[in-house]
């Protein structure tokens, strides 16, 4: 009984940890409005399932790699409160990821949304 109630403690820390990244990152916080606006845009679209498939990846993932950059960010600062080139170097390359993300998912959009007009 104990190994359930761990697994459900690592939901609620997990939730914990979503509820942080919204309530703290300006930048979370703008990809959830992308994800409401595109929703949207999907649902008075009409897309195909193969479509909210792609789209639905493609805003995980946007999602998923704020909140690595985060938890990249969060880290790099504990261990190194003062400047240091190679913290900096971390947290640069962590937001590249993030932003790389975003560039391929628009191009996915562009492909999905702009023959629809």
């Amino acid at each position: 009984m104990s190994y359930i109630k761990s697994r459900i403690r690592s939901f609620g820390y997990a939730i914990n940890g979503i509820f942080f990244l919204f309530r703290t990152q300006a930048n979370a916080q703008i990809h959830l409005l992308a994800v409401v606006l595109i929703t949207a845009l999907g649902l008075w679209l009409g897309l195909s399932g193969t479509e909210w498939c792609l789209i639905t990846l493609c805003m995980g993932l946007v999602i998923a790699l704020e909140a690595v950059n985060t938890a990249i960010e969060q880290v790099v600062d504990l261990a190194s409160p003062e400047h240091h080139p190679l913290a900096g170097k971390a947290k640069d390359v962590a937001a590249g990821a993030v932003l790389l993300s975003v560039i391929f998912c628009a191009v996915v959009w562009g492909i999905i949304f702009l023959p629809k007009f």
